[in-house]
């Protein structure tokens, strides 16, 4: 193998499965080859290697070279990211307008309403999720503040704050606007930068015993962060629950920061 495997698994920000990778590199480090003298040096079966050398075609990563035998050229690296990126870009923008024509359409109404019934049918102890990946857990807390109607309370770490600057200030400005009530609790020694910025949209209040971070809406949904502050994105994980009694004692603690 020319190069580690751990060297191959990072090409996969390229588009490219494991048989493309292990051809495209080994064509790049050949220059020009064929198909033959490429499964050798890449362990790509011959069955395959055909197939996977026009995908890389299709892809902008290779060209082919006329002649007999039929022979591959390598194009360089920084010229794949470039087609990479324009062929990434074009596609979300082709999704995008895809999914903006499904506004309006009857499909999304159809959908909505086959939502609209199927929770009306859930018991209420199963209003409940676990999400793990920081990403997921603030997608989720995006979807709660687009639906506040009333009140929102989050206490949360003088990091957690700055992270939700960018993450959750769309939809807190948002909620602002509607009239929605958003008090929010941090520990003493927070930046004072953020909590001013935050203070346009929310009642920000500085105490020595806000050592939680969670987020409650409405008085009865809530997400509660389960790993500790210092945990990395990809395994931060945060439980939420839909239940009335049980968040009225946690929108109590921010409250009672005052």
């Amino acid at each position: 193998m020319i190069v580690s495997q751990e060297f191959l698994g990072k090409l996969k920000d390229f588009g490219l499965n494991s048989y493309e990778s292990k051809l495209w590199v080994a064509l790049l480090s050949r220059g020009v080859s064929t198909a033959g003298e490429l499964s050798d040096i890449s362990s790509v079966p011959r069955s395959r290697t055909y197939d996977v050398l026009e995908s890389l075609e299709k892809k902008g990563f290779i060209v082919v070279k006329v002649g007999k035998p039929i022979k591959y050229l390598a194009v360089s690296p920084s010229e794949v990211v470039e087609r990479v990126k324009k062929r990434v870009l074009k596609e979300a923008e082709a999704k995008s307008n895809t999914l903006s024509k499904l506004k309006d359409s009857e499909v999304l109404t159809e959908l909505n309403s086959l939502h609209t019934q199927g929770v009306q049918m859930v018991d209420p102890t199963d209003k409940s999720a676990s999400f793990r990946g920081r990403d997921k857990v603030y997608d989720h807390m995006n979807m709660m503040l687009k639906n506040a109607k009333r009140s929102v309370h989050i206490m949360t770490t003088g990091k957690g704050l700055e992270r939700k600057s960018s993450s959750l200030m769309n939809q807190l400005k948002k909620a602002n606007k509607r009239g929605v009530s958003v008090t929010i609790a941090v520990p003493s020694g927070t930046s004072k930068k953020v909590i001013k910025e935050f203070s346009t949209v929310a009642t920000v209040k500085e105490n020595k015993m806000a050592n939680a971070r969670f987020m409650a809406v409405d008085g009865k949904n809530i997400m509660m962060m389960m790993t500790g502050e210092e945990a990395h994105p990809s395994y931060d994980s945060a439980v939420w629950v839909e239940a009335p009694t049980f968040v009225k004692h946690f929108t109590g603690m921010v409250e009672n920061s005052w």
